[in-house]
């Protein structure tokens, strides 16, 4: 996947979103992590092949990077960035396999003095590094490694990195834009008890004469840094194929050994819900190559490239809670559905910038409601989708800072969804906007985007601009408010938009049994005629379920 050259974001906050986080104080670390410094700029990763060591009594551990990639600047500076966090080392990198480089250390990141190098010339750098790597506090919130153990006291390991980085696990370009074109591979190496699971599919296992095995995995897709994850532990495995929209599609699921049977029970039926819904309103599965695998994990779960992170307990709900609080959300597995739901929004798509994280997290949570409604009809989804507003907390904006490695506020999870619901419900056209989901998931194929790029999709395919609605709910705080003024003289409803920023223009589409209405409210006064029939299609209670809105009966236009 082609990098976003976007340099002129270095150590500097986008001029939209400034005034809203300017309380945050960002430095000179935040830029080298969160830009495309000119050390990152004049190269594009092909290819990681990374292979890991863990010492699961040490905390501590070893391996290698293997990063191919192709110079894509004719002009450049001498060196190149190599992201790695403290308190792990690099120990030696080669050039080509030929020459060993010098490098500087800043931080988290390594300043590699390179080669000259030709335009479109490709290359390969072998990072080696060690070290006792940052632990997880509470993952995948908090990430790094986690060295815990299982029900029976045996090592189970894996990693959590979203946000905070793959540099904190291996060295890489970490940068959210630049994902490897050609793929990736790792390779753990392990105690012979232990078992290890990557992303994609099992490509070689091989016993050592140390006690250990090697295991090899690979993806053949581009994915994000943070998707590449070891899982080491007591796992076995049970597998099926499903036919799906391009045909068979591999499915793979490792749980803990002691878990096998309730496994077998339970995941095969949640699995495919999802992938009937998904594929039905998003399009085929992005990764049918890499097949797509479910891991037992002891935290929660993560939206891990082709091999999803699981841990709810085999049971229905996220951890037994409903954030709908309607009784929906307890009858399919949150975690299966949710994390399962960003290979599209988050895998297939994924954002330039982790401040445009909402293109994964309020999309993938309207999958929630799509899902909802694919199983349980659209009534239930409005009723699960309004549910989850109980958790917006409208503190912060959901777009953050540019360049600096930012992320925006929570609400990018219900306040996203209830975004995307509310331009639904205004596009009044539910092929339409079942084309656009599809259309975004093959249009933006494979690819890093960026915000623009998603609204002027969106926009183009509904017939309508929505840029200053994109522009309410992700970059103010604000509840837009509807007022309504009725006129029962003259059969007349009076209507306007405050509280919100100039130029505010969500059209509503008012839809009852037999009658519905469109307007395009301003910051203005306007009118329409209605009749007897058609004036509970104003109710305020039925608008806001609808649309993420607050409306009210006013006593006059003053």
């Amino acid at each position: 996947m082609k990098q976003f050259f976007f340099t002129f974001f270095l150590g500097c906050i986008i001029l939209s979103t400034q005034a809203q986080v300017k309380e945050h104080q960002f430095t000179h670390a935040d830029t080298l992590r969160g830009s495309i410094t000119p050390e990152r700029a004049w190269w594009n990763v092909l290819r990681y092949d990374i292979t890991i060591k863990p010492d699961f009594d040490k905390k501590f551990t070893s391996g290698n990077n293997i990063i191919t990639y192709e110079v894509t600047q004719i002009k450049h500076v001498n060196a190149m960035q190599i992201d790695l966090q403290e308190p792990l080392q690099i120990d030696s990198i080669i050039y080509d396999d030929q020459k060993k480089l010098n490098y500087t250390r800043e931080g988290n990141v390594f300043h590699v003095k390179t080669e000259p190098q030709q335009l479109h010339s490709k290359h390969k750098v072998q990072v080696y590094f060690s070290g006792n790597p940052v632990v997880a506090v509470r993952p995948p919130w908090n990430g790094g490694w986690t060295f815990t153990k299982d029900e029976k006291g045996r090592p189970w390991m894996t990693v959590t990195c979203q946000g905070l980085g793959a540099s904190v696990w291996y060295p890489n370009k970490d940068h959210q834009s630049d994902e490897p074109d050609n793929g990736a591979s790792l390779t753990m190496i392990v105690p012979n008890d232990l078992v290890g699971v990557g992303n994609g599919k099992l490509l070689k296992k091989k016993k050592n004469n140390d006690g250990t095995t090697s295991f090899k995995w690979g993806v053949v897709n581009p994915i994000s840094n943070y998707c590449i994850i070891p899982y080491i532990g007591h796992y076995v495995n049970f597998s099926e194929q499903f036919l799906g929209e391009k045909g068979n599609l591999d499915l793979n699921y490792w749980v803990l050994d002691y878990n096998l049977e309730k496994a077998k029970s339970y995941m095969p039926k949640e699995v495919h819900n999802m992938l009937n819904a998904f594929e039905y309103w998003f399009g085929p599965y992005p990764f049918y190559e890499d097949g797509y695998q479910l891991v037992e994990t002891e935290h929660t779960g993560m939206e891990h490239q082709s091999a999803v992170a699981y841990g709810n307990y085999y049971k229905p709900g996220y951890r037994g809670r409903d954030d709908s609080h309607t009784g929906l959300g307890l009858t399919w597995d949150f975690i299966i559905i949710h994390e399962s739901g960003h290979e599209w929004f988050g895998n297939n798509i994924t954002s330039n910038d982790l401040a445009d994280m909402y293109i994964h997290e309020s999309f993938t949570n309207y999958s929630e409601t799509l899902f909802t409604e694919y199983l349980y009809g659209k009534e239930a989804a409005n009723d699960y989708n309004f549910g989850i507003r109980a958790g917006i907390r409208n503190k912060e904006p959901i777009i953050a800072a540019y360049g600096v490695n930012a992320e925006g506020s929570g609400d990018m999870y219900p306040k996203g969804g209830n975004m995307i619901h509310t331009i639904r419900h205004s596009i009044n056209n539910d092929m339409l906007f079942k084309n656009i989901l599809t259309g975004l998931n093959r249009t933006f194929y494979h690819q890093t985007v960026n915000s623009k790029q998603i609204q002027d999709y969106i926009s183009q395919k509904a017939g309508f601009d929505y840029t200053k609605v994109f522009y309410q709910y992700l970059n103010t705080t604000q509840i837009p408010e509807l007022q309504l003024y009725v006129d029962g003289m003259n059969g007349k409803m009076y209507y306007k938009y405050t509280n919100c920023i100039a130029g505010f223009n969500l059209p509503l589409a008012l839809v009852g049994e037999h009658v519905e209405k469109k307007i395009f409210p301003t910051q203005q006064w306007q009118s329409i005629t209605v009749s007897h029939k058609e004036q509970y299609l104003f109710d305020p209670i039925q608008i806001e379920k609808m649309y993420y809105i607050k409306a009210s009966i006013v006593k006059s236009m003053d």
